[in-house]
C-alpha cells in the first residue's frame, strides 16, 4: 500500500474514531472527501508551518462544515494545529475541535461554517480581498489561492448562487471550488429535490466547470493544476464521490451522513483497509512525514516572500493595510447646529472623510449606493481592475453580507456594505456570523423607519432594529443627527472585536450642537436636562429621528407643568457597558421613563428595569407621506404629552 493511500485511510479513520467517541458527527463526508483533502494539502495548499497568519497563505474554506473532522484531521497531519488529544475531544465542552469549524479556535480555520453556503460566499470575499491587495500593492506580495470545499447543500442554498454569480462576473480566477458531488442529502438521494446540471449552471455564471472522479487522485491533481493556469475565471471542480466510501453497509447511503457508523461497522472498514480493527486514533506509518515533507519548501517560499516584501516599493502601504485603523488619521466632519440634513447624507459625508484617512476602506451597496449615500472616492472595483474602492454587489443582500465577512476574515481591508434597513432580514444569517466571529464589518442601513412614507409597509422597518439588538456582540447604532452620525462612525472604526450596524434616516433632521453630540460616544447621554425642581420629573428616552421629536415636545411638556429630561441613546448595547455610576447619572432612580422609537416597543419596556411606558409601533406601517404615517401612528407631541400625563398620574 502506498503512503498516499495510507494518508487517505488515516484521514478516514481519524474522522470515524473521533465521531464514534463523541457519539455525534458526520462521518460520510469525511470518508468521501478524504482523497480530495489528501491531494489538496499534500500538493497544493501554501502555508507557513511556523506562522499561521502569514498574509500570503492560501485560504482553505470547508463550507460543508458538518464534516469538520476532515479539516481537523488535515490540520493535525500537516502540523498546523491540534494535538491528538484535541481530535479525541471532538465536540466536547471547551474543545477546539467543535462540531463545525469555528473561527479563532485553532490555526488553519479560516472561517466559521455551519449554515450551508456561508463558507462558499466567504470564499468569494477572500478571493476578492486577495485580488484587491494584488492590484493595489503588487502581485509580488498578494498572490495566493482560495480553495473552497462544498457539498450539495451549499449549492442548493440561494446564497451560493448570489455569490457565484458575482464571482463569475468579476473573474476571480484564484478561486477554486471543490464540490463533493455525492448525490446524497439527509432525506435521501438528491434526485428528490436537486436535478439540475450544476456544471452547466456555473458555466452560465462565467466559471470554468469540470467533472471528475473525486476518488481519482491523479484526476484531482490535473483538475486543480488546470484551475491554476489563470484564464480569468473561477473554477468549479465537480468531484463525483461516494459518501462513506469504504463502509460496507453505509457507503452511498444517507445513513452515512449525520450519525456515527457504529463500532462494528468501523471495525469492518478498518479490516478492509488492513488496519487493526481494535485500535483507534492511529496515524499510519509515514503519514506525518508524507504531509510534512513539504515544510522546508514552504518555509523557503515564505522566505522568498519576505525578501520580496523588503524590496517592495509599496511595503509600508501594504503592511499598513493589516494594522488596526488609526482613527486619528481621519478628519471627521463637524456639522453646523441649526441646519438640517438626513443622517444618510451626513453618513455619506463622513464616509468620504474615512476613505481619505483609511486607504483600505472598501465596500458597496446592494444596488442602492445612490440612495444609501455610500459611494466613496477611488473608483469602482470591476473584473478588469480591483484598484478601486467601490464594490457593486448588485441585488444580492445575503451574499453581500457574507462576502463582507470573507473580506474581513482575509485581512488587509476594512469592508462595509449597505442596503435599506428593512432588507436586513435577507442578511441576518451572515450578520449573525459576523458577531459570532468578532469580525469588524460595517453594516450601513438607511431608510430606517416609517418616515420613508409612500413606499408603504414592505419598505418600512418595524421590528428590524430590535431584532438586530438580539444578536450578541452586534452594536446597533441609530444616531439622532449628523454630528451623532460622525461620533458613531468614530466608534465603528475604533471597534475591532465585532460588527456594527448603523441605521440612518432618509428624512432631514435638525443638527445638534457638536459638543453635546459628543456624548453619543458613551452610547447614551443627557441631551436636554431638567430645568425646575418643583414640577414632576420625567425622562424621555429616544433614538434616531425620534430624538428631535422628543426635543420638540419639551416646551409643550413644561407648559403643562412637567419637568422633562431628554436622553439620546444611539447605541443601547454600548450604553449598558458603562459604569453604573454613569448609568445612574442618566437615569435617576425613581424618575419615570418614557421610551420613544419608531419600531416595536418590546425591547424598551424592560430596559433596564426603568422604562415606565413606551411609544413605538407594534404593527406594520402604511402607505402615505411619512409625516402623515407618523401622526396617525402616534409619533407626535400630543401623544407624548398624554403618555407622560398617564405615567405621572
Amino acid at each position: 500500500m502506498t503512503v498516499e493511500q495510507r494518508a487517505v485511510n488515516t484521514i478516514k479513520t481519524l474522522g470515524m474514531d473521533a465521531i464514534q467517541k463523541a457519539n455525534s458527527g458526520h462521518p460520510g463526508m469525511v470518508m468521501g472527501m478524504a482523497d480530495i483533502a489528501t491531494v489538496l494539502w499534500h500538493d497544493f495548499v501554501t502555508y507557513d508551518p511556523d506562522d499561521s497568519k502569514w498574509h500570503n497563505r492560501d485560504r482553505v474554506v470547508l463550507s460543508n462544515g458538518h464534516g469538520s473532522m476532515l479539516l481537523y484531521s488535515a490540520l493535525h497531519l500537516t502540523g498546523q494545529a491540534f494535538e491528538m488529544d484535541d481530535l479525541k475531544n471532538f465536540r466536547q465542552w471547551g474543545s477546539s475541535t467543535a462540531g463545525h469549524p469555528e473561527y479563532g479556535y485553532a490555526p488553519g480555520i479560516e472561517t466559521t461554517t455551519g449554515p450551508l453556503g456561508q463558507g462558499f460566499a466567504n470564499g468569494v470575499g477572500m478571493a476578492m480581498a486577495e485580488r484587491w491587495l494584488a492590484d493595489n500593492h503588487g502581485s509580488e506580495l498578494s498572490d495566493h489561492y482560495t480553495y473552497v470545499m462544498c457539498g450539495d447543500g451549499c449549492l442548493m442554498e440561494g446564497i451560493s448562487a448570489e455569490a457565484a454569480s458575482l464571482a463569475g462576473h468579476l473573474g476571480l480566477e484564484k478561486l477554486v471550488v471543490l464540490y463533493d458531488d455525492n448525490n446524497i442529502t439527509i432525506d435521501g438521494r438528491t434526485h428528490l429535490t436537486f436535478g439540475e446540471d450544476v456544471a452547466a449552471r456555473f458555466k452560465a455564471y462565467g466559471w470554468n466547470a469540470v467533472r471528475i472522479d473525486g476518488h481519482d487522485r491523479a484526476a484531482l491533481r490535473t483538475a486543480i493544476s488546470n484551475a491554476k493556469q489563470g484564464n480569468g475565471k473561477p473554477t468549479l471542480i465537480c468531484c463525483k464521490t461516494i459518501i462513506g466510501q469504504g463502509s460496507p453497509n453505509k457507503a452511498d447511503k444517507s445513513a452515512a451522513h449525520g450519525s456515527p457508523l457504529g463500532v462494528d461497522e468501523i471495525k469492518m472498514v478498518k479490516t478492509g483497509m488492513g488496519i487493526d480493527p481494535e485500535q483507534s486514533f492511529v496515524v499510519q506509518e509515514g503519514v506525518y512525514d508524507y504531509f510534512q515533507d513539504r515544510h522546508e519548501s514552504l518555509r523557503a517560499m515564505r522566505s522568498a516572500w519576505n525578501q520580496r516584501l523588503e524590496n517592495a516599493e509599496k511595503k509600508d502601504a501594504y503592511l499598513q493595510c493589516f494594522e488596526t485603523p488609526n482613527v486619528d488619521a481621519i478628519d471627521f466632519p463637524v456639522f453646523e447646529e441649526g441646519t438640517s440634513i438626513a443622517t444618510r447624507s451626513a453618513g455619506g459625508k463622513v464616509m468620504q472623510a474615512i476613505a481619505v484617512g483609511l486607504p483600505n476602506f472598501i465596500g458597496g451597496s446592494a444596488d442602492l449606493a445612490g440612495s444609501n449615500k455610500t459611494k466613496i472616492p477611488g473608483g469602482d472595483i470591476t473584473g478588469d481592475s480591483f484598484a478601486g474602492r467601490n464594490i457593486h454587489f448588485g441585488v444580492r443582500e445575503h451574499a453581500m453580507a457574507s462576502i463582507s465577512n470573507g473580506l474581513s476574515l482575509h485581512g488587509g481591508v476594512n469592508p462595509f456594505c449597505a442596503t435599506f434597513l428593512v432588507f436586513h432580514d435577507y442578511m441576518r444569517p451572515a450578520v449573525r456570523l459576523s458577531a459570532l466571529m468578532h469580525q469588524p464589518v460595517f453594516y450601513i442601513y438607511t431608510h430606517d423607519s416609517i418616515w420613508v412614507g409612500e413606499d408603504g409597509p414592505t419598505h418600512q422597518p418595524i421590528e428590524q432594529i430590535e431584532s438586530m439588538r438580539l444578536i450578541p456582540g452586534l452594536w446597533v447604532l441609530r444616531p439622532a443627527d449628523a454630528n451623532e452620525t460622525s461620533e458613531m462612525w468614530k466608534l465603528m472604526i475604533s471597534r475591532q472585536d465585532g460588527p456594527c450596524a448603523i441605521c440612518l434616516t432618509r428624512q432631514n433632521l435638525p443638527v445638534i450642537e457638536a459638543s453635546k453630540a459628543s456624548g453619543a460616544s458613551k452610547g447614551g447621554y443627557v441631551l436636554s436636562d431638567f430645568v425646575r425642581n418643583d414640577d414632576p420629573k420625567v425622562i424621555i428616552l429616544a433614538t434616531g429621528s425620534e430624538v428631535s421629536l422628543a426635543m420638540s415636545s419639551v416646551n409643550a411638556l413644561r407648559e403643562k407643568g412637567f419637568n422633562p429630561r431628554v436622553v439620546s441613546m444611539p447605541c443601547r448595547g454600548l450604553f449598558l457597558t458603562n459604569e453604573q455610576a454613569y448609568i445612574d447619572s442618566v437615569f435617576s432612580v425613581g424618575i419615570p421613563v418614557l421610551s420613544l422609537e419608531a419600531g416595536v416597543t418590546q425591547g424598551w419596556t424592560g430596559f433596564p428595569g426603568l422604562v415606565s411606558a413606551a411609544i413605538g409601533i407594534d404593527r406594520f406601517g402604511a402607505s402615505a407621506p411619512g409625516n402623515i404615517v407618523a401622526e396617525k401612528l402616534g409619533l407626535n407631541v400630543d401623544n407624548i404629552c398624554q403618555s407622560i400625563a398617564k405615567i405621572l398620574d
